[in-house]
């Protein structure tokens, strides 16, 4: 890793990006730059978000497709393409390849999420699942490309995929001059060495930040060099990558000020914090500049901050989970557990009191049989859903002095 950090040789090039830029304006979407501030106000720093979520894929990887598939010789794109991803890219190349015409095969580790697969599928690829994880899947990406004598469109280690991805730095500085941070997510390192390298170019005053998710954090020790990952199950699964692209490691080598790393817990609360106050439906990888933002507020405060949304491809039932558990952890939804007499009225009661002080009930479980410790007693679960932190406790303090609860 040292050595490629080290390397004189740029492996990409402000030109490399801006040819690019030309080549995929006409297959790819010129995603808004826009303001944000809610955002802006919760952070103390001036947000700017740059919407690669509203790509065609639901994702800035298209750019990179684009721009590796469109540089192909017509030979090459007889032999087909295959490539290896967790959703994003291949949906990307899959999308590609139904414009150009190409034969596409897809290989995604085994637990990728239903809903990436399906899309993928629907524009015409032949998915293959297999492995558990990234670098199982790239094993059989490599088996099938020596077999079939596709062209491999890597999804983050190659110059023009690298290139194609600068473009949306591009375009936010066009329409963003302002800025003066800005904030990548890193998975294999495609994204923020296009960022970088644009910033460098033509902005050399904007400060490039990394932020890295807690289990695949391979470069927080930056600028040392890096250790091992921890590896497992994480909410950003866009970013889920052991071993960093030697040639994206080249485009961002000493272009970035530093690597910020947040757990899991952070990027579900910053999902949440979009859908609510940026109206942005955004997957967890896309999430992570907002969670570092939120939880450095030393380094960001008075700063003009632009933050590519990477990606809004998130399940559905797990968007819906992600909001209901942030807002558990805010506070703004209360799951309480009363011992309360085995004896008419008492829903009644505790319903009034919650209603009294403006709650509103979502679930209510009644439990007289095996839950109670007593014959004589029966346990409540209530759920409700309260204005904010202080309006809950008020709800949870009044029911106290009445019965016993506590706070599930």
């Amino acid at each position: 890793m040292s050595d490629v950090l080290t390397s004189p040789v740029p492996v990409v090039t402000i030109q490399d990006i801006e040819s690019a830029h030309e080549r995929i304006a006409s297959t790819v979407v010129r995603t808004p730059t826009i303001t944000c501030p809610a955002l802006s106000r919760l952070t103390g720093a001036e947000i700017t978000l740059k919407l690669e979520n509203l790509q065609a894929i639901g994702s800035f990887k298209e750019r990179g497709a684009a721009n590796k598939m469109a540089l192909l010789t017509a030979q090459e794109r007889a032999r087909g393409v295959i490539t290896v991803s967790a959703g994003n890219h291949a949906q990307g190349v899959a999308r590609q390849a139904s414009l150009l015409g190409i034969d596409a095969t897809i290989v995604m580790p085994r637990f990728t999420p239903a809903s990436k697969v399906a899309a993928t599928q629907a524009w015409g690829a032949n998915v293959v699942l297999a492995g558990d994880d990234f670098a199982q899947a790239c094993v059989t990406a490599e088996e099938l490309q020596k077999t079939e004598g596709r062209v491999l469109v890597h999804p983050f280690n190659d110059p023009a995929v690298i290139a194609g991805q600068g473009t949306a730095a591009l375009e936010l500085l066009q329409d963003a001059p302002q800025i003066d941070t800005v904030v990548v997510p890193v998975g294999g390192g495609g994204l923020i060495g296009g960022f970088a390298t644009v910033m460098a170019a033509l902005r050399p005053d904007v400060e490039v930040i990394g932020v890295q998710v807690e289990a695949y954090a391979s470069l927080a020790a930056f600028p040392q060099e890096g250790g091992p990952t921890l590896g497992g199950s994480t909410i950003a699964e866009g970013i889920a990558v052991t071993t960093m692209g030697e040639h994206c490691l080249n485009a961002f080598r000493n272009r970035i000020s530093r690597i910020l790393v947040v757990n899991e817990l952070q990027v579900e609360s910053a999902i949440t914090t979009l859908a609510e106050k940026a109206k942005q439906v955004c997957e967890g990888a896309g999430a992570t500049g907002l969670a570092a933002v939120i939880a450095n507020p030393e380094l960001f405060k008075g700063r003009k901050v632009a933050l590519p949304l990477s990606g809004g491809n998130i399940n559905a039932r797990i968007l819906a989970n992600t909001i209901l558990r942030s807002l558990l952890r805010d506070g703004r939804i209360l799951r309480l557990i009363f011992q309360i007499p085995d004896r008419p009225g008492m829903l009644a009661d505790i319903s009034a009191r919650i209603g009294n002080y403006g709650g509103n009930i979502i679930e209510v479980s009644h439990h007289r049989l095996f839950a109670s410790p007593s014959v004589q007693t029966a346990e409540l679960v209530v759920m409700i859903e309260a204005r904010d932190t202080e309006h809950a406790k008020q709800i949870e303090t009044d029911l106290s002095r009445h019965y016993i609860v506590r706070r599930d």
